[in-house]
């Protein structure tokens, strides 16, 4: 099945000392234009290495990706991307962070046609008085809705977010996934987001993609959300399924941290066994001789 973002067998191996290191193997997700998808998985399961390869900011080593058909071969403005941290430059204002990228983009418009894109996206995202004061001046939850402004700025086909809620508290948290989820459902913006938080991904998404542990990585499960949108957080809340579901990606989790475990006493036995043969415990024993 076709869709408008297309993820075929893609893998990441990387060469250490030791030999080749698996981390993410036959990766395989469609997505639909307008889509919200959510990667969740434990920590060190591929899921940033997923996403920075759609981004194209990590070589691909095997399979591709297709968006809006045409096969990705690196970085570009028809993907956006936002970061748990929203690396802005220090010295410059919430506007001048966002131009950055506009005048990349926009290079044919006049420079107040480009500030208008910029004012226009950080307005969205509640900063409208705060255009001129500098990235140091600003909050954590602030600074973070300047690197939302500046991804959605360049009118990307697809968002990709790597925990962009992550470092922000509970209340901003909440503020936030709101304020992008409208501006997404308006603008039919297809988007991946990698997280760690079970609610957030129940909130958000359309569909949670669960991932098996690494090395070799890869789709474990796919849990289409029942929720309407406009997503209102009381109703989401309050559906019959939502529990239902939140217990089934738990219940996932849950084995997924077994058969880790199990898996590091094995390698933990079998070094120890390496360590102390038995061929040792099974040595004669010195005899004493009595002069």
């Amino acid at each position: 099945m076709s869709g408008f973002v297309e993820i075929f067998n893609l893998g990441k191996t990387y060469d250490t000392p030791n030999g080749p290191l698996v981390i993410v193997e036959n990766f395989t997700l469609n997505l639909s234009q307008g889509e919200y998808v959510s990667l969740l998985g434990h920590s060190g399961c591929g899921k940033s290495t997923v996403l920075t390869m759609v981004a194209g900011l990590n070589p691909i080593t095997t399979g591709g990706v297709i968006l809006a058909n045409r096969e990705i071969d690196g970085p570009g403005p028809d993907r956006g991307v936002v970061f748990q941290s929203p690396c802005l430059m220090p010295w410059l204002s919430a506007l001048d962070n966002v131009l950055l990228g506009v005048d990349q983009v926009y290079r044919h418009g006049t420079r107040k046609q480009r500030r208008d894109i910029a004012a226009y996206y950080l307005e969205l995202v509640g900063l409208g008085n705060s255009l001129y004061r500098r990235a140091t001046e600003l909050s954590q939850g602030m600074q973070q809705r300047v690197g939302i402004a500046r991804a959605l700025a360049l009118k990307p086909r697809m968002l990709l977010l790597d925990e962009p809620f992550g470092m922000l508290d509970s209340l901003t948290r909440m503020e936030l996934q709101e304020i992008l989820l409208g501006i997404l459902e308006r603008d039919r913006i297809t988007t991946m987001m990698i997280t760690h938080d079970v609610d957030e991904a129940l909130f958000m998404s359309d569909r949670v993609v669960m991932m098996t542990n690494g090395p070799r990585a890869s789709v474990g499960a796919i849990f289409e959300m029942p929720f309407v949108r406009p997503r209102i957080r009381t109703e989401v809340l309050e559906h019959p399924e939502y529990y239902f579901y939140r217990e089934k990606m738990l219940a996932f989790l849950e084995e997924q941290e077994q058969k880790k475990h199990l898996a590091n006493v094995r390698k933990f036995e079998k070094l120890k066994s390496d360590q102390c043969p038995s061929t040792i415990s099974e040595a004669p024993l010195p005899v004493s001789v009595n002069v």
